[in-house]
């Protein structure tokens, strides 16, 4: 089983350096967290807004009782693309990804909405992904209407891909309307709220990440509060162990050394083994959100997600 190809070794290098530079630059003076939750999760939302990236062509509006930011191209659109940031389910907003989300609107002339869905600890599981279906619930009623296209996508990043993953499932089980999807890009997401071997620190590579098991754990118990980790395994919570047939074709992105590579490693084979078309994209010495990197792979990552975004609105996914 190869899980890249060949080509990439000659990148790892340049991967490494990225991964060591941009890293250094972001991370800021470290420190011990403070005990107090409420003042740890402040510090960290303040933490998160230096990464945000406005830009005026966004557009703010309510969606079935939810703020998104939305993306208009040129005319009518090729299809309507629902985006879910990331943040662990505690932290960010859609303005993490305006620049992306306005690219991929210019790129592929896809009407973007980006849902800021409630956070947690103030609003635990099931409140993001009740908002994340309130959204999804209204673009395949309104879509065509509202954008020119009934042709639907969605996606996210992180605590996004997350989003994305278990609205796909809810539209599948309440609203019998999964077919009204033509695809998903999972990127890094969190997929086994039981923690993961991965997300225990259980790694193929000793490599700087953003994340780390401890982090991991607080986001958790901000999320899904008074959970054992068998509990938080029930599939209405965690969508690696859900029962996945019916699902669109998806692509799902990781780097080697995210703390959440084995919920992707886990959710594609799954996903695979339903029926459902999936592509994994595996990257070598990559950390969790590498794709915001300046280096090739993060190219070749942003160039997979996008042809296979295509492919879909074309109806030639294989």
């Amino acid at each position: 089983m190869e899980l890249w190809p060949a080509e990439y070794e000659a990148l790892r290098d340049e991967a490494r350096r990225a991964v060591r530079e941009t890293m250094g630059l972001l991370r800021g003076e470290p420190g011990t967290p403070p005990e107090d939750r409420a003042e740890r999760v402040r510090q960290q939302r303040e933490w998160m807004k230096r990464l945000y990236s406005p830009v005026p062509e966004a557009v703010e509006r309510r969606i079935a009782g939810v703020q998104c930011r939305v993306f208009r191209p040129q005319g009518a659109a090729t299809g309507v693309f629902l985006h879910f940031h990331g943040g662990g389910m505690m932290v960010g907003a859609p303005e993490l990804n305006d620049t992306a989300n306005l690219d991929l609107c210019r790129r592929l002339g896809v009407a973007v909405v980006s849902a800021s869905y409630r956070l947690a600890p103030e609003h635990p599981f099931p409140a993001g992904p009740d908002d994340g279906l309130a959204v999804a619930a209204w673009l395949i009623e309104h879509a065509e209407g509202e954008f020119g296209s009934s042709r639907l996508l969605v996606g996210g990043e992180s605590a996004g891909g997350y989003m994305a993953a278990i609205t796909l499932l809810r539209v599948r089980d309440q609203l019998r309307a999964a077919h009204r999807f033509a695809a998903a890009n999972l990127v890094f997401g969190v997929y086994d709220w039981g923690r993961s071997p991965s997300q225990r620190g259980i790694r193929p590579v000793d490599a700087p990440d953003w994340l780390d098991p401890e982090g991991i754990r607080f986001f958790t118990d901000c999320f899904l509060p008074g959970m054992s980790d068998d509990q938080r395994r029930d599939p209405a919570v965690s969508p690696a162990y859900a029962d996945l047939r019916g699902l669109p074709p998806a692509i799902m992105t990781v780097g080697t050394s995210d703390h959440l590579l084995d919920d992707t490693l886990l959710l594609a084979v799954r996903w695979r083994a339903a029926g459902n078309a999936v592509e994994l994209a595996v990257f070598p010495d990559c950390p969790h959100g590498f794709t915001a990197f300046p280096c090739e792979l993060a190219r070749r990552a942003s160039a997979r997600i996008n042809g296979f975004l295509e492919r879909a609105l074309d109806n030639s996914i294989d």
